[in-house]
């Protein structure tokens, strides 16, 4: 088992240098030389123990006296410089692998499926970026830094004790491998309290991001204790887990600080002697227990970077197995771009399941929606339009079944090319923490100012959008929360009508508008509509009077097809929900009843 550790260990070393580190050898290897500069300097001082006290103090030697002076500012200013050279060249390696680890992260992130967003929180990825790369970037700065340049400075220094004296260099060292195998047990157990805590961290993370996206409900339901209750059990087990960690790290310093002063008290007493005795002259001696003491600090800190690496590790762990998740959609070898012909969609026999092996979102689904032309989806809430929607810019793909457009089939298509002659308008939209301009031209970045202008003024959105005193240029905050439920419809609409394309996917694009408002989006919709293929998820039976063709899904199954006419004249299920929709909207006078929530009520279908 420890072996398996020890082996995972060293594979993801491996990957992190074979993946991220090789690209700046070059810049490694400077610092590599200006790391050795700095050991030798090091080494340099302690060496210069021997003249001073020998030739100075004892031999009166006054040429000495000029010459050490001017060695040891000559060696500072050399260690200094090389100090400098050796700082900048780590810092740009260490600060260049973390940022290309962290863009990869988030560029690996950019392909992923829909799906692996609904089975990962935000909070959890973003805690990936934060966190995890925060702890990789302090053991990746902790290895090339620290390890490389003690690493040196050990070995400048040991050269010289042995040099002065290598009987004395065994003792002062002997004792140190008995720190060796208490100092790797506290590295694991360290690693797997890392990995518990990135873990916390992450479920905090998550829980504030719902919290603070969920604000307004929080304080709706007064529900602020139980949240504090929830946040409290996770900031305690946090401090658990840190204050362990804690404590097992500080059990490396009693162990070295025993060890180091046996070391050097045994130097002390057989060096003594042998000073006494003639030997050796105070000088080598001195100039000895320099060098061991000199060495005493890079020592105890290469003990230390074992358990500090183990945190960055079990980040990298976290790290490499998100980046290792492989996107399911993706294009075939063979694909090719889509080249909009008639823009006919057709989905023969579709099966599609969210997860369950029993239960289907999508049941043999058959439905054909001609080329240009308009077709709704209504049914109650599950009974899968949505489904039906999110399949066809491949967001997910079909358990068993086709989709066809234009005569091929959609896995046929590069997903880019598919998806750029989509434009999606959904009830649930999304809007970036930018200006009105920048959420508006997400449909085409590389719009002209007259055609963004345009686009708003069709979706009705250009009169409130130029109240606000800074206009286009207006903040709308993070998910549009500067503005209402119905300017926020308005934006995405005007999104969609900017990009143009030739299939429209709209899922109740109008529900957050009033029924003034509403009708005016109902002629720029239109309008947007002529000559492209529309696909239209109705929950008011108003919006979709004329479709050319209307399918009522139940069950991830078509129940029943055909124009508003045709449907009205079988007096079957659509037709009824027509009459009583209407007739409770003439009765009261107040309210269109929504269709979802009837067929919710009512149970009729």
């Amino acid at each position: 088992m420890k072996n398996n550790k020890s082996e995972k260990s060293i594979v993801l070393v491996k990957r992190l240098i074979k993946e991220h580190v090789r690209p700046y050898f070059g810049k490694l290897l400077l610092a590599a030389i200006c790391m050795a500069i700095v050991a030798a300097a090091t080494a340099g001082n302690a060496w210069l123990m021997q003249p001073v006290l020998d030739e100075v103090f004892l031999n009166k030697n006054t040429k000495l006296l000029l010459l050490v002076p001017i060695a040891v500012m000559t060696i500072a200013i050399v260690k200094g410089l090389a100090s400098y050279g050796e700082s900048i060249y780590m810092e740009y390696a260490g600060e260049r692998i973390i940022s290309d680890v962290r863009y990869r992260l988030f560029s690996h992130l950019m392909n992923a499926d829909l799906n692996f967003f609904h089975k990962n929180s935000s909070g959890k990825l973003i805690s990936r970026f934060t966190y995890d790369v925060g702890l990789l970037r302090a053991s990746v700065s902790t290895a090339l830094t620290g390890i490389a340049k003690d690493t040196m400075t050990l070995i400048f220094l040991v050269a010289l004790m042995f040099y002065q004296d290598w009987f004395l260099a065994i003792i002062a060292f002997f004792v140190f491998p008995a720190a060796v195998l208490p100092i790797l047990y506290i590295g694991r157990r360290i690693r797997k309290i890392s990995t518990s805590t990135q873990a916390e961290i992450g479920s905090f993370a998550s829980l504030l991001s719902q919290i603070f996206q969920s604000a307004r409900y929080v304080k709706a339901y007064t529900m602020q204790k139980y949240e504090k209750k929830r946040a409290k059990k996770i900031v305690e087990d946090l401090f658990n887990l840190i204050y362990k960690s804690v404590r097992i790290r500080s059990r490396t310093r009693p162990i070295l600080e025993s060890l180091g002063g046996i070391a050097i008290a045994l130097v002390i007493f057989y060096g003594g002697t042998k000073v006494i005795s003639g030997a050796t002259t105070p000088g080598t001696f001195f100039s000895f227990i320099t060098a061991l003491l000199m060495a005493y600090q890079p020592l105890k800190r290469l003990a230390n970077f074992n358990v500090n690496i183990q945190d960055g590790l079990a980040a990298a762990v976290r790290i490499f197995n998100l980046l290792d998740q492989k996107p399911e959609i993706i294009d075939s070898p063979n694909a090719k771009e889509y080249v909009l012909k008639k823009g006919e969609i057709e989905f023969k026999k579709v099966r599609f399941s969210y997860g369950s092996k029993t239960s289907h979102a999508l049941n043999n689904i058959n439905l054909k929606i001609p080329g240009g032309k308009t077709v709704a989806l209504v049914g109650k809430t599950g009974a899968g339009k949505s489904t039906i929607l999110n399949l066809i810019p491949r967001f997910y793909d079909t358990v068993n079944g086709e989709i066809i457009i234009d005569k091929k089939n959609i896995k046929d298509y590069k997903i880019q090319s598919l998806r750029q002659k989509i434009a999606l308008v959904s009830q649930e939209v999304t809007l970036f923490d930018d200006t009105i301009r920048s959420n508006i031209a997400y449909g085409n970045p590389n719009c002209s100012e007259k055609q963004l202008y345009e686009a708003a003024k069709k979706a009705d959105a250009h009169e409130f959008i130029t109240a606000f005193k800074n206009g286009y240029k207006s903040l709308v905050g993070e998910h549009g929360i500067q503005l209402s439920g119905g300017q926020r419809q308005k934006i995405a609409i005007a999104r969609a009508i900017l990009k143009d394309a030739p299939i429209l996917l709209l899922d109740e694009a109008t529900s957050s508008l009033d029924s003034d408002s509403e009708k005016d989006i109902q002629k720029s919709i239109k309008k947007l509509m002529k000559n492209k293929t529309t696909l239209v998820i109705a929950h008011r039976l108003s919006t979709i009077l004329d479709a050319n063709l209307i399918y009522v899904i139940d069950n991830g199954k078509v129940v029943e097809r055909g124009n508003h006419k045709t449907l009205m004249k079988n007096k079957g299920l659509y037709s009824k929900l027509y009459k009583l929709q209407f007739a409770s909207q003439k009765s009261s006078k107040k309210k269109i009843v929504n269709l979802e929530d009837y067929l919710d009520k009512k149970n009729l279908v």
